[in-house]
Formats: C-alpha cells, sequence, structure tokens
C-alpha cells in the first residue's frame, strides 16, 4: 500500500463524511444531496487502487470498512464483486448510498407488492433499472430490493454508504429470485476496516480488548515486528486463531509486511465468522513510518519482562565458572532447569534436575531439605532463568537462590560441556513438602494481588464470553493435564504461559482464569501476569472438583476444515505411486523438521506461497499434500486445486501416518519451494556459527529493557 494514497484517502473519507453529516436527516432531498457528494468521492478512483482492496481466493466478493460512525449512524464501505456475480433481489434495511468507482454494475429495482404477512414469502414488482458506472450514484430506502449483476470483464468496485454503523446494520431480506416469492434473511457481514498506525495506536490505548495478529510467516515476523503482536502465519491462521482468538466478535487488527498477506487474513477471518477485523494499512512499515517501534526476536513482552524482573528485583545471578568451581569442590548445589522436559533432554547442565517455571515453588522443598544448599536455576538464555530464581526468592524459600547467567548458552560459552537426553524431572512434593509450597504461595499470593474466585463466578463470566473475551488455562504439566482436565481449559503451563503468553493470549485486556489442583502453581503464575499489566487474572479455587475430568489431549478447532472435501491417499499407496514416479509431494512441514526427516523426494513449501512454490515444483501424475498430521495439507487442497491442473490428493494421517507406517525418510534441505523463513530459528537450531548465534542472542535479550524503556504499549508492574 502507498501511505501517500492512503492519507490521501483517509482525509478525502473524512471530509465526505463531514459533508454528509451536516445534511442531517436522510430525507428525499439529503439523500440527492448525498448522491452528488459521493459521486465526487467515487470519481477520484486514483484514491481506490484495486491492489489495496483484494478479494481473497476463492472468493467473489469483498468489503473494506472504511469509516464508521455509530453516534451518528454511518458506515462506509468498499465494495468489490468480481465479472459475472449476479446477486437476487435484496434489500438493505436501511438507507444507503451506492457509488460506483470503476466497473459496471446493472441494477434492477424492485417494490415488494404483499402485505409481508407470509414469513418466507412475498412478491415484488419491477420499477426500473440502472447500470451504475463510474461517478454514477444511487439512493436507496429501506423498502427498495434491488438485484445487481456485474457486467463486463472487470470487476466492480464500488462506495456503499449506510445508515447506520457497522456493528448495527438491520438484517436484510434476499428474495431467491424475482418471481419464485421466496425469500430469506441475512445479515450483512462488518466487512474489513481499515485502519492507520495512529488509530492502531490509539486502540492499543483504550483499555477495551484488542488482538494484534502479524500475519508473516514466523522467520519473517522474528526479524521485525510490533511489540504486541502476536504471531500467527496465514500459512496456519486456521489452526492458531481458535486458540489466541476464541471470541468470534472480539475486535482484531492484522498487520503484515505490506505484502497484501493481511487483506487474505483479514477476509479469511471475516468469512470463518470473525466479526470486528480490521487491516492495518501499510502494514509494519506504516507504522515504522509513523515514528514507532519495531522488534526482533520472538516473545518479545515476555523477554523483556525477564529484563525488567532482573533490573526490578537485582536478581542474583552466578557465573557458570563459579558455579562449576562449587560443583566440582563437592558444595550442597541443586541445578533446576526451568524449561519444559524436551527442551531440558535437548540439552541440559550436568546434574540438572527439569523443574518447569510454576513447578519451581510447587516442588522445591523436596530437593533442598538444607537450608544451606545453593539453589541455581537455568534456562537455555535468561528470561526463565530470572523468573525462576525470583519465583523461589518471592516465595521466601531459606536457601540462597540464583540464577545461572545466561543458562545453558553461558555454561557451553564457558566451554563446559552440556548433558544430552537427561530425564531427572522433579518429582510431585511430599505431604510436608506441599505445605510448604502452600504456605509460600499464600506470601505471594498477598504481596501481588493475586484474586481467588469460585466455580459460581466462573459460570458467570462464562454467560458473558460473548461481551468479555475468557481464557481458562490449566497450568499444571501436560502429563497432568492428560491424566485429567476440564473440558473447558486450554493447557498452558504456568513457566510457558508467562515465557510467552503472546502463543496462549491474543487478546489484549481479556479475563484470565487459572486452573491446577491445589493452588500453589496457579497462584505463582497469576503473580507473574499481573506484574506483566495484565489487570484480569483471577486464580479459580477447587476447579478440578467441580466436574467430570477428561483424558488425552483437548480438541484442536481448525476453522472452516469441516469445509474442505478432498481427495486422500493412504501413505502405502503415495509410496506405491512415488515409486512409479507418478506423484509429486509437496510437503507443509516446517523446515527445521523437514530437515530432521521428511518423505524422500518430497519439495518444502510454505502454504502462504503456493501459487509460486507450484511454480517451482516438477509436473506429475498427481499432487499429493503432505503436513505433520494432514490438517494444513487439507486447508491446502482447495486452494492447490484452483492452481495446478494436476489431480490433487492428501497424504491420510499426514507424514505421522508415514513414519508409523516404518516407511523411508530422508534428511537434508533439498528440494526447496521456497525459503526457510517459515520458523524462527533459535541459536541451537542452527549448524554453523552456533556461538556466534548463543553470544548475538544473549546481547539481544539483555538489550530489550532498553528498548522497552522507550515504548509506551507495555507497562509493566
Amino acid at each position: 500500500m502507498d501511505l501517500t494514497i492512503i492519507e490521501r484517502r483517509n482525509t478525502a473519507i473524512g471530509k465526505t463524511i463531514e459533508r454528509i453529516r451536516a445534511l442531517g436527516k436522510p430525507e428525499s432531498a439529503a439523500l440527492e444531496q448525498m448522491k452528488a457528494i459521493m459521486s465526487e468521492l467515487a470519481a477520484r478512483a486514483e484514491l481506490f487502487p484495486p491492489e489495496d482492496f483484494p478479494v481473497i481466493p476463492g472468493q467473489s466478493t469483498a468489503n473494506y470498512r472504511l469509516a464508521e460512525d455509530a453516534a451518528h449512524g454511518f458506515a462506509l464501505f468498499a465494495s468489490i464483486v468480481l465479472p459475472g456475480r449476479a446477486r437476487p433481489p435484496h434489500n438493505n434495511g436501511t438507507w444507503a448510498v451506492i457509488a460506483g468507482v470503476y466497473g459496471e454494475e446493472q441494477s434492477v429495482r424492485y417494490a415488494r407488492s404483499d402485505d409481508g404477512s407470509r414469513p418466507g414469502r412475498g412478491t415484488l414488482r419491477k420499477e426500473g433499472e440502472i447500470t451504475v458506472c463510474r461517478g454514477d450514484a444511487i439512493a436507496l430506502t429501506p423498502k427498495i430490493f434491488r438485484a445487481t449483476n456485474v457486467r463486463g470483464d472487470d470487476p466492480c468496485f464500488q462506495l456503499q454508504l449506510y445508515g447506520t454503523g457497522a456493528g448495527g446494520l438491520p438484517e436484510r431480506v434476499c428474495f431467491n429470485d424475482a418471481t419464485s416469492g421466496a425469500y430469506k434473511v441475512l445479515r450483512l457481514g462488518r466487512g474489513v476496516g481499515v485502519v492507520t498506525a495512529q488509530q492502531l495506536k490509539a486502540m492499543l490505548h483504550d483499555r477495551a480488548e484488542i488482538a494484534l495478529i502479524d500475519v508473516r510467516e514466523e522467520g519473517v515476523f522474528a526479524k521485525r515486528h510490533m511489540l504486541l503482536a502476536c504471531s500467527a502465519p496465514l500459512s496456519r491462521l486456521e489452526i492458531r486463531m481458535p486458540l489466541l482468538v476464541p471470541r468470534r466478535s472480539a475486535r482484531v487488527v492484522i498487520c503484515d509486511g505490506n505484502d497484501g498477506f493481511g487483506q487474505v487474513a483479514a477476509g479469511r477471518l471475516n468469512q470463518y465468522g470473525y466479526t470486528d477485523v480490521h487491516l492495518l494499512a501499510g502494514g509494519i512499515e506504516a507504522w515504522a513510518a509513523a515514528g514507532y517501534s519495531l522488534y526482533s526476536g520472538m516473545n518479545v513482552p515476555s523477554k523483556a519482562f525477564g529484563e525488567y524482573v532482573e533490573h526490578r528485583y537485582h536478581t542474583p545471578r552466578m557465573e557458570p565458572q563459579e558455579i562449576k568451581a562449587k560443583i566440582d569442590a563437592g558444595e550442597k548445589v541443586v541445578i533446576l532447569d526451568s524449561r519444559p522436559l524436551a527442551e531440558y533432554r535437548r540439552m541440559s547442565i550436568p546434574g540438572g534436575i527439569d523443574c518447569p517455571g510454576a513447578e519451581l515453588v510447587y516442588r522445591v522443598h523436596d530437593l533442598t531439605r538444607s537450608p544451606d544448599t545453593l539453589v541455581v536455576v537455568n534456562c537455555a538464555g535468561r528470561t526463565r532463568s530470572i523468573i525462576g530464581a525470583q519465583s523461589l526468592i518471592n516465595a521466601g524459600i531459606p536457601n540462597r537462590v540464583v540464577a545461572l547467567k545466561n543458562g545453558t548458552m553461558g555454561w557451553h560459552l564457558a566451554g563446559f560441556e552440556l548433558a544430552r537426553g537427561q530425564d531427572r524431572f522433579a518429582p510431585a512434593p511430599s505431604k510436608a513438602g506441599l505445605a510448604k509450597a502452600k504456605a509460600a504461595a499464600a506470601r505471594v499470593a498477598k504481596r501481588f494481588g493475586v484474586r481467588y474466585i469460585d466455580v459460581a463466578t466462573v459460570r458467570e463470566f462464562a454467560a458473558e464470553m460473548d461481551r468479555r473475551t475468557l481464557y481458562i488455562f490449566d497450568v499444571r504439566s501436560p502429563e497432568e493435564y492428560e491424566a485429567g482436565h476440564l473440558a473447558c481449559t486450554v493447557s498452558a503451563p504456568g513457566g510457558q504461559l508467562v515465557q510467552t503468553t503472546d502463543l496462549f493470549a491474543g487478546t489484549r485486556n481479556a479475563r484470565i482464569l487459572l486452573v491446577d489442583d491445589n493452588g500453589v502453581r496457579a497462584t505463582m503464575t497469576a503473580s507473574w501476569l499481573i506484574q506483566m499489566g495484565w489487570e484480569e487474572i483471577y486464580v479459580v479455587k477447587d476447579t478440578l472438583t467441580s466436574g467430570p475430568l477428561l483424558k488425552g489431549a483437548a480438541p484442536v478447532e481448525v476453522l472452516g476444515l469441516d469445509r474442505i472435501r478432498c481427495d486422500a491417499i493412504s501413505a502405502a499407496d503415495l509410496k506405491r505411486a512415488l515409486d512409479a514416479s507418478d506423484a509429486v509431494v509437496l510437503d507443509f512441514e516446517t523446515s527445521l523438521r523437514y530437515r530432521d526427516g521428511h518423505i524422500p523426494s518430497a519439495w518444502l513449501a510454505i502454504r502462504a506461497h503456493l501459487a509460486d512454490n507450484l511454480k517451482r515444483v516438477p509436473g506429475a501424475g498427481m499432487l499429493v499434500l503432505a503436513s505433520p498430521d494432514g490438517v494444513i495439507a487439507r486447508l491446502a487442497a482447495p486452494e492447490a486445486a484452483r492452481l495446478t491442473t494436476m489431480p490433487v490428493k492428501v497424504l491420510e494421517g499426514g507424514t505421522e501416518a508415514w513414519r508409523a507406517a516404518g516407511l523411508p525418510l530422508e534428511t537434508g534441505l533439498e528440494r526447496l519451494a521456497d525459503v526457510t523463513e517459515d520458523v524462527w530459528y533459535r541459536p541451537y537450531d542452527r549448524s554453523v556459527k552456533v556461538e556466534e548465534a548463543m553470544k548475538d542472542y544473549l546481547a539481544w535479550e539483555t538489550d530489550l529493557a532498553r528498548q522497552i524503556e522507550r515504548d509506551n504499549d507495555v507497562s509493566f508492574l
């Protein structure tokens, strides 16, 4: 998007709305004047370039909300309809003025000739017709019906002004055709709003709920993004959004790199029932041009918070060399690794015990029976070491507690060996250990004002979920969650929730409820979220006894998946087709996992770049789409079918089924249909210059505290 055009467009729209508002009540004379005013705006077609208002693939229409003035009853839309699209007779339920920007729309006008006494049935009387072209405008009253048809080879672009705010658009009556008499009642969607960087800045500070979603690939996002943006790549949007933004009426702002992906994502969300979707005009470049800060890295609010905590509390830390010397000297030292078990197993400090984040205060007491035992908390870098160590200090345990400076990376850079494949997990607390943990959590709750609610209050909050976003997170370990959890909860281990809040709670200013079995882990997690600036954080008392417990992982909602019908192929049949050179496989796995093992001869692709990726893939008897569990492949199937002449099939059960069948895999990053920008590569994910990447990462973490001081979008306590 051209920022100059955006500024000129917004100025012109603002002046148009002011002139229309000055006309007062939209009686016949006023409507005629509105037509003239709207025609003037529509005649300036240069302000509405087609690339700023695309129609998403697979759709024939798009609606962008250009202005909304609910207090005075205006909503201005840009409406785009592709050639050949015809709409049967319908009304608007309110007065409207429609002006043509480009293209031609034939409009046949009708009036109802029945008395409206039969629901779903009525009769129409034709009153005339007109072709709306550039500069033309028509005025419609609520009782006017019209059938439309886009003529010619070009899309039809119109400006449509409605007599009520987009949030209050009334239901419209839509007849099946002009003669059958049958009709149905529909509601006009709110369309996609367009906001400037300045408007978005104001939204972030108005204390209302807002979800800022960046739809670029994660690797691109990590290079440069807005502080409060959550990463939900267009390639995985249907999977990420139900978890990040569960309330469909929440205010959502989509941003991108001014590359068109934002328009596609916003239109897609509109199709999936999100009713208050906005697009940041000009993407992150517009944000930077307005003088606002951009950040690199992942989980930046949480990472910056860790640095803030160290500076505020002067969290003690110890150099790897000093800790190693104490261990070698036989001193009493307990090393607690505050990361999830999978990360711990990959690399850890020799002798370290895995005890992730919120588990520390819960499990530490039986591991440090002697008060003169030094407790060292580590993670891969800095944040979880700092938060973990400060958690134990805040809880008031009698031992000396320190954070391992720079975590396992610091240990490695100091020249010490790391352990790999370890399986030492802190055990559940004894009766005495649990009593100490509860007492410690009570002290923390009092200090930081943790609020507790009962199940009855949860039900009250649930009754308001259409107006307020409600997250209910079970902060116990994933293993405990799968052993038994409430149906309404999402697994979010406490340490990871604090470390990666933007992966769990995409809607700012929402309500967050925390659940566990005895309150310790939920209380510790709540204390940190409160300090991060989340205002409505509650710990739910006695939750796990309030209903039946379900076993296993929670079901995952995927937007639009149930609408897709596609042909499937089994792993065995795909193997035979590949052996016969009768198939080519497009794999939507992440580049990291693809590197570690993929179907032989498969091509790595990025779903959002599918059109370009297919140009690099050789033809074959059929195109087979693969992804880890087959979900992204299914989502991509109709998109691929529109882009290729090859028959398209989806690998049934995904590459997990291929692995389960014991079929061969190959490793490496050969046959790339795209660049490896789909995910962020951590320093230890790299195969070259690992130490250099570690140093850069640690310097980045340290600098975040200074960078965030210059930004007013977060307020840590």
